[in-house]
């Protein structure tokens, strides 16, 4: 297990360091360190040893299982008996681990899991109680697995252990080129030859030494102890091999160390990180915990194939690319802040950072010092004339080793530019307005104000013909025209395209100025003197990918831009007049710079400076290539609804249920780079026609695939490198039961039984249907012969009408003649009585009598009946039945009504005056109880 650290040296060491960090702090530039914790790899704190397979997948013993990392996923295997896996070891196409009583190997099945296989189950008897296996190694056809109590060797081709018992414990064992040795506890030093012990030394010659590591060396034997150092052993003799770190090392006790390809030596220590010595003893590097290793406490150490050094911490695992052509510098402490600015001037390194500006020399490891009276926030640095000048919140400041002195303070000061065809004038963008800064018997004082202009100027460029132009993040472009004297700013003009962006910047390239914003970046129509959209520069911002429109040129005429997972930089072809671009694998998110104040310096002409919010990193663009790749499909794996996720082989050809079709595949490139990002593009042939777009997504899930052959393709690439390989599989999704070919000839023969009844049934339907039409059409002629007979009937109701109307007035035109003629007669007979002459007296009685006879009532009355009865059937039936009360003469009088008579006309007919008519109708109306808004006329010729 760890040993934890002294406490009283633990705690001096952390004053001391905070004692010196008030008053330096200590810089070296550090290759880059990928740190993982536990909340990321999903397993224990603890990582006790590390190995590494053919694949380039990373191992580690870890207390949780074994733990596989392949450069995409972090996959945890639990120990077969739930112990802390303290050994692994990779040989061949098996990974061998040891744990608590029990020791085996793995061994990768065709879905690509591993599936464990015991070893110790064997040998059962031999293992004793509360037996623990700290160390796995190799020779030849030999594994051993070591204990603290036994060495189990295990031969691999006769299947068969032989087992190495001291007579004490055992404290490690060790592997050289050709020799397996082993150091007990009571530090004696032992060889294992023909499958027994030869010892080496003995207790009196290392004298309490602790061995930590032994390595073959062209004089012998290297012996690396735990608190003395280093020791050659040559011919049985031991001598003391010194290094630059024996005196610190001494201090923080030595738990594990590993002599790299080059020659070199990983050390790592209980309480102090860990040191990387050249092959002559010389600290090339030593990494703690306040310089980016994520735990102080080292328990494992391990090379990989592309010289990464993998360390496993008592809490983490962290990945150092000592090949990286990047080195960074990391301020755990703070003191530094956020770097903002850098220059190069007079063999010294400057930072300016929002704590001020600190310096150092530039090609040594020494401390950082702060420059006298420059703190607070420094937004940048500027060399010109053999003057380094500091733009600051307090204004400008000319800086000469760690003095300064204030030329500038009435307002902050953004940046500096030479005015064009003036070398002795510099114009400041100032928080409020610009301002002139004048040579001046060889000092730089400060001359005017600009007047005209007094907006905020972060990012400006002058032209030659003293136009400014200026980038105002809240309000857009400005452009405005300097005079001769450079005393006042004329013409202000404010551009409505482009308009304004939040980080957008502006600078001069190539006799060119830009403007870039998350639209895109323009440049400058120097006729027009409009912005015009630059197509090509503008890919950068391209899938989302703006962060910032902060542009930079270096010294060397190139253009930087930063972008969400790239940096770039644009410099001219010589060949054409098109800009050559180039892309570096750095993305923001691991840049770390503060967006919208990117820098980056060039301090020689391949090595340049990036400023992030807790230090800054170095790169040389000229070792900055990238290898091809391999991709490798690590995992295919089928999510059915509502069941656990299955994997399927790999290495066979897909047969999927039609259930099944829900496939998700995962790929990787094994590498292990901070600042490389492997990217990925995949193709579906059957579902897809398209390459998809290049991502750095490890994963990609298909979703309700239907029934088909396909193949899935993945290839990747890193930066502009072009993939090396395509990971092909093959795959097909099985229709399901009722889609196959005899369910599909079941199918058909159903349609037709089906095709022949619903032609049975429609025949039968229309057939009903054309009886149904023909009892329907003899229904309509039956309705129409109705209709027609209806008709016919109708005209003879008519007709009838027009009869009994015609009847009625005959017997309307009867009936006045009847009243004419009975009005003559009476006439007649009156005038005959007048006749005095008695000799006709008789003969006048004679036709009196006569007349008489023919006007008599009743006789009038039934030839009018008669006639009535028949014009009119049933009427005083009718009459007499509805009002039985009526009399004759009652009757009589709804006849003449009932021929619509007045009764003026009824009155001769009843030989009675007009005034007994009314009279008659008054009582008619009474015996027939009509109500008085009914008219008797209208109830007669109702009936």
């Amino acid at each position: 297990m760890a040993v934890k650290p002294n406490f009283n040296l633990k705690f001096v060491y952390v004053v001391a360091l905070l004692l010196a960090s008030h008053l330096f702090l200590y810089a070296q530039d550090l290759p880059p360190i990928v740190k993982y914790n536990s909340s990321i790899y999903n397993a224990g704190n603890q990582n006790w040893m590390i190995s590494q397979d053919k694949n380039n997948y990373i191992y580690f013993a870890n207390n949780e299982g074994l733990l596989e990392y392949n450069g995409s996923v972090w996959t945890l295997y639990k120990s077969p008996n739930e112990t802390i896996i303290r050994s692994v070891k990779v040989i061949g196409n098996k990974i061998y681990t040891g744990c608590y009583m029990e020791f085996g190997y793995w061994s990768r099945q065709s879905n690509g899991r591993l599936i464990y296989t015991s070893l110790s189950q064997k040998i059962t008897s031999k293992i004793i109680d509360d037996e623990q296996f700290w160390n796995i190694l190799q020779y030849d056809q030999w594994v051993i697995f070591q204990s603290l109590n036994k060495i189990f060797i295990y031969d691999t081709k006769t299947r068969k252990f032989k087992i190495v018992q001291p007579k004490v414990n055992i404290l490690k064992s060790f592997k050289t080129s050709n020799s397996i040795y082993y150091q007990t506890v009571n530090n004696d030093f032992f060889e294992i030859e023909n499958g027994t012990s030869k010892l080496v030394l003995d207790n009196s010659t290392l004298k309490d030494k602790k061995i930590v590591n032994v390595f073959a060396i062209d004089e012998g034997l290297l012996i690396h102890t735990q608190f003395n150092g280093f020791f050659k052993l040559s011919n049985g003799n031991l001598f003391k091999f010194d290094t630059e770190a024996d005196s610190e090392i001494s201090a923080s006790s030595i738990y594990s160390s590993q002599m790299l390809s080059d020659g070199s030596f990983a050390v790592g220590t209980i309480s102090n990180g860990v040191f990387i010595l050249n092959k002559d003893g010389k600290v090339k590097y030593h990494i703690t915990q306040n310089k980016g290793l994520s735990n102080n406490t080292v328990l494992s150490i391990a090379e990989d194939f592309d010289k990464n050094l993998w360390i496993g911490l008592d809490n983490g695992i962290n990945c150092i690319n000592l090949q990286s052509p990047i080195r960074s510098f990391s301020d755990e402490t703070g003191v530094l802040g956020t770097v903002y600015a850098s220059a190069l001037y007079k063999g010294k390194l400057y930072i300016g950072t929002n704590q001020g500006l600190f310096y150092k020399e530039y090609l040594y490891d020494n401390q950082f010092k702060f420059v006298k009276g420059t703190k607070g926030q420094v937004w940048s640095l500027f060399v010109h004339d053999g003057t380094l000048f500091c733009g600051h919140d307090s204004g400008t400041f000319i800086v000469d080793g760690e003095n300064s002195s204030h030329i500038f303070s009435q307002s902050g000061t953004w940046k500096l530019e030479v005015v064009p065809n003036k070398e002795n004038f510099l114009l400041q963008g100032n928080y409020y307005g610009m301002s002139i800064l004048e040579k001046i018997n060889n000092q730089w004082v400060f001359r005017n104000k600009i007047a005209g202009y007094n907006y905020s100027s972060k990012h400006f460029e002058i032209t030659n013909s003293n136009e400014v132009y200026v980038s105002h993040e809240y309000k857009g472009i400005f452009r405005f025209q300097l005079d001769s004297k450079f005393f006042k700013g004329s013409k202000l003009y404010t551009y409505t395209k482009p308009v304004k962006g939040k980080n957008a910047g502006l600078t001069k390239f190539n006799n060119t100025i830009y403007y870039a914003y998350k639209d895109g970046i323009f440049k400058l129509n120097q006729k027009t003197k409009q912005f015009e959209r630059d197509p090509s520069l503008s890919g950068v911002f391209d899938n989302n990918e703006y962060t910032s429109g902060k542009l930079i040129l270096d010294n060397s005429n190139k253009l930087w831009i930063f972008s969400k997972s790239y940096i770039n930089y644009f410099s001219v072809n010589k060949l054409s007049s098109d800009l050559k671009k180039n892309v570096i694998s750095i993305p923001a998110s691991i840049s770390n710079s503060m967006l919208g104040y990117e820098n980056i310096t060039q301090l020689s002409n391949s090595i340049y400076l990036i400023g992030t919010t807790d230090g800054y990193y170095t790169f040389n663009i000229n070792e900055l290539s990238f290898k091809n790749h391999s991709v490798a499909i690590s995992d295919i794996s089928i999510n059915k609804l509502n069941e656990k996720q299955s994997s399927f082989s790999i290495s066979d050809k897909g047969e999927f249920k039609h259930d099944e079709n829900n496939i998700t595949f995962s790929y990787t490139v094994p590498e292990y780079d901070k600042y490389i990002i492997a990217e990925y593009q995949y193709l579906l042939e059957g579902f897809q026609d398209n390459w998809s777009e290049w991502s750095s997504k490890a994963t990609i899930n298909f979703k309700n695939l239907p029934p088909g052959d396909y193949t899935f393709k993945v290839r990747s690439k890193v930066v502009n490198s072009q993939p090396e390989n395509l990971a092909v599989y093959s795959f097909t999704i099985s229709k399901p039961w009722y889609l196959t070919n005899l369910a599909l000839v079941i199918y058909f023969l159903m349609i037709c039984l089906l095709a022949y009844y619903i032609n049975k049934a429609y025949e039968k339907y229309y057939y009903e249907q054309k009886q149904k039409l023909i009892e329907e059409n003899n229904l309509l002629l039956e309705i129409k012969e109705l209709e027609n007979e209806q008709q016919l009937m109708k005209l003879r109701n008519e007709q009838l009408s027009i009869d009994v109307d015609n009847k009625s007035r005959e017997l309307a035109v009867s009936t006045m003649s009847l009243i004419k003629k009975d009005e003559l007669l009476s006439v007649i007979k009156e005038d005959l009585k007048k006749t005095s002459d008695e000799a006709s007296s008789r003969s006048i009685k004679s036709v009196i009598n006569t007349i008489n006879k023919n006007i008599t009532e009743d006789n009038a009355w039934n030839v009018f009946k008669e006639a009535f009865d028949t014009a009119d059937k049933d009427f005083l039936k009718k009459v007499k039945q509805a009002h039985n009360s009526l009399t004759p003469n009652d009757l009589r009088l709804c006849a003449y009504l009932r021929l619509n008579l007045s009764s003026k006309e009824i009155a001769p007919l009843l030989n009675i005056s007009v005034r007994s008519v009314e009279i008659k109708r008054y009582r008619l109306r009474k015996k027939m109880d009509l109500p008085h808004e009914t008219g008797l006329v209208e109830y007669i010729l109702s009936i």
